[in-house]
């Protein structure tokens, strides 16, 4: 009861202020993303309202942002165009089952597999994209966009040192469309990005054919959001426990994004999944509980509700200066010291992570190649196994497994003595393969009458040969 205490009410004011940022800084991203996938704005405000008020009740990480975001919106596009929005917004309720299923099944478990060399690459690649993203509504847009994004960066980056009482993006946002209003400058507005339609969303269920052709349909797309959805998730919720150096319950979390895509699809809304940048927004302009989420799910209606002629007035460029600034913090500036002191492996599957995920503007692709590639360098660094002759002893240094038999056997073609005695008592048996390099090795030897001795096997290596063999060997 304590802890859910401190998680609605031990930051009201800063939650509520960062809550507000975040609500005005999801409204061109929630549009924008609507553009991609191929639906109405509107699709995409839904989706970011409804996931974000659901998500702070259910979610396991207190301050983090989910909302429509640029990764799902890919996935979805091809669903988009060949069906129509209703197939994708059935995708979006079988997204969010399978999501819980997996938060269920525990699959935050499996985060543990992603090395920090693919984390790191994880978070420059998507500074990266947060930049590129902005960069369309800036390029060739005149003196006055780059003034005043130059103001917003140094608002941001200024004001923080001597005034914390209000967010800095909320006071370069509220200060800048005052000054563009009261001018009359001519700046673009998040009114130029799509219409605005001043209502809320309404249950109902999607017009589909309920039948086993509608899955086939939307099952492959459904399975890659979940995914995609998932992977981001879980990979910014530990992005904000480091920042604000708490811990997070994983499954609960995964559990909470099927249950927010489940009701979202009932709305109107498209899948959607953590956003780093919003978080990061919200974690730096002072959000720490839960009730950050819920108010910027609440405000962000609101906008669009009661101040919608208000909101359409923002400038473009206020908005691009506060997600500039908020790459520039994301990016992780030590990687630079990392590319030239960590092993050359590392380094590498840092690079490639950022350069695949910027190419393919996919974060789930990036990750999980950084992941096999990581996996593929530690097999061939552990399958290096050493053998010392002493004599007619053959110690055996290393792990012995798939990767690492090859070698081991290829030790014992040509044998000449009467006996010999293979020590491994600095190895272990790991898999089948290893057990039945082992035994191929004795069965060969013994059929050319050469005695083998085995000795040092470890409990866990003597137990696996027993099961896999069949055969006792005798210290």
């Amino acid at each position: 009861m304590q802890t859910l205490k401190e998680q609605w009410f031990g930051n009201v004011r800063g939650d509520i202020l960062s809550g507000i940022v975040v609500a005005l800084a999801l409204i061109p991203e929630a549009i924008a993303f609507s553009i991609i996938a191929g639906v109405d704005p509107m699709v995409g405000l839904y989706a970011s309202f409804c996931i974000a008020t659901i998500i702070a009740f259910v979610g396991g990480r207190p301050a983090m942002i989910s909302a429509a975001t640029g990764a799902m919106a890919l996935v979805m596009t091809s669903l988009v165009k060949e069906h129509g929005l209703q197939y994708l917004l059935a995708a979006t309720i079988l997204t969010g089952l399978l999501q819980l299923l997996f938060g269920v099944l525990g699959i935050a478990k499996l985060m543990r597999f992603v090395p920090n060399a693919v984390m790191i690459g994880f978070v420059n690649a998507l500074a990266i994209l947060i930049f590129m993203a902005q960069v369309p509504h800036f390029l060739k847009e005149g003196l006055w966009t780059y003034l005043f994004i130059a103001i917003t960066l140094l608002i941001v980056y200024v004001v923080p040192r001597f005034f914390k009482a209000i967010p800095a993006p909320l006071i370069a946002i509220v200060i800048l469309t005052i000054v563009t209003f009261t001018t009359g400058i001519d700046l673009k507005t998040i009114g130029d990005l799509g219409a605005i339609e001043r209502a809320l969303p309404s249950f109902f269920l999607p017009n589909v054919p309920f039948n086993l052709e509608t899955v086939m349909i939307i099952l492959p797309y459904s399975l890659a959001l979940s995914i995609v959805g998932l992977l981001e998730s879980l990979l910014t919720a530990q992005i904000v426990d480091e920042m604000t150096s708490t811990k997070s319950d994983k499954n609960r979390e995964a559990r909470g994004q099927g249950i927010a895509n489940i009701i979202n699809g009932f709305f109107g809304g498209m899948a959607g999944c953590a956003m780093i940048g919003q978080s990061v927004i919200n974690v730096k302009s002072g959000g720490r509980g839960r009730l950050s989420t819920l108010v910027a799910g609440v405000f962000l209606m609101f906008l669009i509700i009661v101040l919608g002629d208000l909101v359409v007035d923002i400038p473009m460029p206020v908005l691009v200066g506060i997600m500039i600034m908020v790459s520039i913090g994301t990016f992780d500036w030590g990687s630079f010291r990392y590319i030239v002191t960590a092993p050359r492996a590392d380094a590498f599957v840092m690079i490639v992570t950022v350069l695949i995920v910027v190419y393919t503007d996919n974060l789930a692709i990036g990750v999980v190649i950084g992941v096999i590639l990581s996996a593929l360098f530690f097999v061939a660094t552990v399958s290096k196994v050493t053998i010392q002759q002493r004599g007619t002893t053959y110690i055996i240094e290393g792990p012995l497994f798939f990767a690492s038999t090859k070698s081991f056997m290829q030790t014992f073609e040509q044998i000449e003595a009467s006996s010999i005695t293979i020590d491994l008592s600095s190895s272990h048996l790991w898999d089948e393969s290893a057990v039945g390099a082992l035994v191929k090795v004795i069965h060969r030897l013994e059929a050319q009458h050469i005695q083998v001795n085995v000795i040092g096997l470890n409990p866990a290596s003597q137990a696996l040969y027993n099961q896999l063999s069949g055969l006792t060997i005798n210290h």
